[in-house]
């Protein structure tokens, strides 16, 4: 999946630091104390609201045009760039068996050399996968 762009409003926080919107993903709110952690956090917040989604079989939305977005006083437009693989890598490491055939000259070859067949696999997988 290539990455996404979706246009978010920083909003400056009376207590200081910001609260961010995304006016794609109604349901995305977050806030950070510094436009670093901020950016940080917005990043999180998408990828948990179009993750949760995708889980539930919805459409990701589409993206705003960013020049057709006024912001509010006290609010300025950002675009946060969001990697769905990136963030999946990073917050779902949990495992699935897969069953998988192979001849049984390339079995026996492989446990010659005491190969780890999950870890080739998942290499393979990957490399195919960012090709």
């Amino acid at each position: 999946m290539k990455k996404l762009f979706y246009p978010a409003l920083f909003h400056k926080a009376e207590e200081g630091g910001f609260w961010i919107s995304f006016p794609d993903v109604p349901e995305c709110l977050t806030q950070g104390d510094d436009m670093t952690q901020a950016y940080e956090m917005a990043v999180d917040a998408l990828g948990l609201a179009l993750v949760s989604r995708e889980k539930e079989q919805q459409p990701l939305p589409a993206s705003s045009d960013p020049t057709t977005i006024v912001p509010e006083p006290d609010s300025f437009l950002v675009v946060v760039e969001f990697d769905m693989l990136a963030y999946k890598k990073r917050t779902n490491s949990h495992a699935v068996k897969k069953t998988l055939s192979i001849p049984e000259w390339l079995n026996e070859a492989a446990m010659s050399m005491d190969l780890n067949f999950s870890q080739v696999l998942q290499e393979a997988l990957l490399a195919k996968i960012q090709a």
